[in-house]
């Protein structure tokens, strides 16, 4: 990844996750989306706001080549914790699933969002189990890509609603516009690239 990409990737990535983690304890200040899901799905929402704030967090700093090399273990912990991040706010998400907004379009949206999220994180992480480095680098890119659903959403939904369209309606819609672009441009940089160096070393701990 080229470093203005990334350094881009993770201001945006650093700025969502630092509002992911902080508006369910906003108080009076808490839009009324965040409100919403939090009075429907308390426990679900929590985890699903905390867990993705760390996951979006964390994973943008496991792609910096310079960072894996310098410090291989920190990318093993960080890994561990971006898997267990995951598991919260995958099964979180799942959870708000059968009360999302939108009707039926945006469950779907959301609730297949979750599936391969949580599925392609654990490709990733049981082929790193099994040392095959290369598989491992193409699954967490594609995790991480579902994961930056984050950001997208926040970028899409508050212009579509600008542009006048319905908010139940726009949300639907995001429902699946905040993830599918970013799994198409994660297929391709995957197409485009190999690897000229291993992740991290081979490991069963």
């Amino acid at each position: 990844m080229k470093r203005t990409g990334w350094v881009v990737m993770t201001l945006f990535a650093l700025g969502i996750a630092g509002y992911a983690a902080l508006m369910p304890f906003a108080g009076d200040q808490m839009p009324k989306l965040v409100a919403t899901l939090l009075s429907r799905n308390p426990v679900p929402a929590l985890a699903h706001f905390l867990g993705g704030a760390l996951v979006l967090a964390l994973g943008a700093f496991q792609f910096n080549g310079g960072l894996r090399r310098r410090y291989p273990a920190m990318h093993r912990w960080s890994g561990r914790l971006y898997v267990a991040g995951i598991l919260a706010g995958g099964i979180g998400a799942l959870a708000m699933v059968p009360r999302a907004m939108g009707g039926l379009p945006a469950q779907a949206g959301f609730g297949i969002l979750g599936l391969i999220w949580l599925g392609t994180t654990g490709a990733g992480f049981l082929h790193i189990r099994r040392g095959n480095l290369m598989a491992h680098r193409t699954w967490m890119l594609r995790s991480y890509a579902l994961t930056f659903a984050a950001v997208t959403l926040r970028i899409y939904l508050p212009l579509m609603v600008s542009a006048g369209v319905p908010f139940e309606t726009a949300y639907a819609a995001v429902a699946w516009l905040c993830w599918l672009p970013n799994l198409l441009v994660a297929e391709w940089i995957i197409r485009r690239s190999v690897p000229a160096e291993p992740i991290i070393r081979p490991s069963v701990s």
